[in-house]
């Protein structure tokens, strides 16, 4: 078993470069390591870079929506803007070679809706196609995804390495 890495850093980026490069002095193949985390201005950034644990480290993903609708009540309005984001990080023998990030704006609604996706996509409302990421076809959330643009870009960087 590998040693496990501690995810501790303040930022999405941090966290995926400190994986990659963690992971990477362990052997010497390309390692990448992605962290990704939704965003709400209005609740100081949380859950952020603890998306994955903010309602608690067994947490199900219907007890983090859970607790972050019941963060949310009262807010109205572009109170209620959020964003997912996502960071890749790409390293070898201890050494970064790209780090990219991206993301994607939505809101939060007052009630999850779909059955597909994962984590918060049932509460995260996509305006431009008017339905949460869990009302999305899986192809058309990688197109527009946070991680499937983040990806996209891990892509572009490694073909300029190439």
């Amino acid at each position: 078993m590998l040693p496990a890495f501690e995810e501790n850093a303040p930022t999405s980026a941090e966290n995926a470069a400190g994986k990659a490069l963690h992971y990477s002095r362990l052997n010497d193949r390309f390692i990448f390591a992605d962290d990704s985390g939704l965003v709400v201005p209005a609740l100081g950034g949380a859950p952020g870079v603890h998306s994955a644990r903010y309602a608690g480290l067994q947490a199900t993903n219907s007890q983090r929506i859970e607790k972050l609708l019941g963060e949310m009540r009262g807010k109205t309005g572009a109170e209620r803007a959020a964003y997912f984001v996502c960071a890749i990080a790409l390293a070898k023998e201890g050494r970064a070679l790209a780090i990219v990030t991206d993301r994607v704006e939505g809101e939060i609604l007052e009630a999850p809706r779909g059955a597909g996706g994962f984590g918060y996509d049932p509460v995260f409302y996509f305006p431009a196609l008017g339905k949460t990421f869990a009302e999305l076809p899986a192809e058309e959330k990688n197109q527009r995804s946070h991680r499937g643009k983040a990806f996209r870009k891990l892509l572009a960087a490694l073909s300029s390495m190439l």
